[in-house]
């Protein structure tokens, strides 16, 4: 028993030649006698969008130059210096004289 197969490359061209028609109602799919023609109106918007995207990337940089490289707690840091500050203070008084730590009785 054989099989005959169809010829399949018929139907892609025939499919694609009935998709592409225009409608013949006298509907031409919104593309009017004004179709792909653009207004003054749409120029004048399209330029205040492209001011409006150079003035945004303009402020983000500005704010991203002023962000820190690291967002670590400086705090640490100042507490240890405040801690080491004091403790070098007491060490001269440690090995002051000792006749004068003492109290006289």
């Amino acid at each position: 028993m054989s099989f005959v197969l169809p010829d399949l490359a018929v139907v892609p061209v025939t499919a694609t030649a009935v998709l592409a028609q225009q409608p013949g109602n006298g509907d031409n799919g919104g593309q009017g006698e004004d179709f792909g023609k653009s207004s003054p109106v749409g120029l004048l918007v399209l330029i205040l969008f492209l001011i409006a995207v150079v003035l945004l990337v303009r402020s983000m940089t500005k704010h991203l130059k002023r962000v820190p490289e690291s967002f670590d707690d400086p705090e640490p840091k100042a507490e240890a210096a405040e801690e080491a500050a004091p403790a070098s203070e007491e060490k001269p008084a440690e090995t002051a004289d000792p006749q004068e730590a003492k109290p006289s009785s």
